[in-house]
């Protein structure tokens, strides 16, 4: 994955052709060049871009298109910026559990993200951003970048291939999600 270097920010640039000016700021992740990786994953999604967004927005409800949640719960706040989810997830991940606090959440622009701030995983200081993004009346694009810290013992392209994996699983699935709602008579 390309990153331009930005003073002590890294933004990665493989996909820029599909993130829109607007909200190309909030794929910039800072990251110390050693200890952090930072990667994009972009899906096409067959729906229109409010079904996918009514989707991805809800941070109380991660479940209904990342199979890797087992469960989730608002453990503070109302579902709004600042409000903290604690999410177990499903055996077989080398994990048992996150606490993420919601960052951003932009009905306007379409741009939701979170940061993890505890819980039992190897992923320290993780940061997720994501975008979607119209392509036509029924298509979106959507962007989901991230930065995180290298664990001791992995290298950063292993960290990525491990991130990037669950990232485009949890795409793949919110693409089949938002398929099926736009397609149900009651959307």
């Amino acid at each position: 994955m390309r990153m331009r270097m930005m003073t002590s920010r890294r933004r990665c640039v493989e996909h820029d052709d599909v993130v829109p000016e607007e909200v190309a700021r909030h794929h910039e992740h800072d990251a110390a060049a050693d200890d952090a990786c930072c990667s994009a994953v972009v899906q096409v999604v067959p729906a229109p871009a409010a079904a996918v967004w009514s989707v991805v927005r809800r941070f109380d409800e991660p479940q209904e298109y990342k199979r890797f949640v087992r469960s989730c719960a608002v453990v503070a706040g109302d579902g709004g910026v600042g409000s903290l989810r604690e999410v177990c997830v499903v055996s077989g991940i080398p994990a048992a559990s996150s606490r993420e606090r919601l960052e951003i959440l932009d009905d306007d622009r379409h741009v939701m993200s979170f940061r993890v701030v505890g819980g039992e995983h190897r992923l320290r200081n993780y940061r997720s951003v994501t975008t979607v993004h119209p392509a036509s009346e029924t298509t979106t694009v959507v962007v989901e970048s991230y930065v995180v810290d290298v664990p001791p013992g992995n290298t950063p392209e292993d960290t990525r291939v491990f991130v990037d994996t669950i990232v485009k699983c949890n795409l793949q699935s919110l693409a089949r999600t938002a398929h099926k709602l736009a397609a149900s008579p009651h959307h």
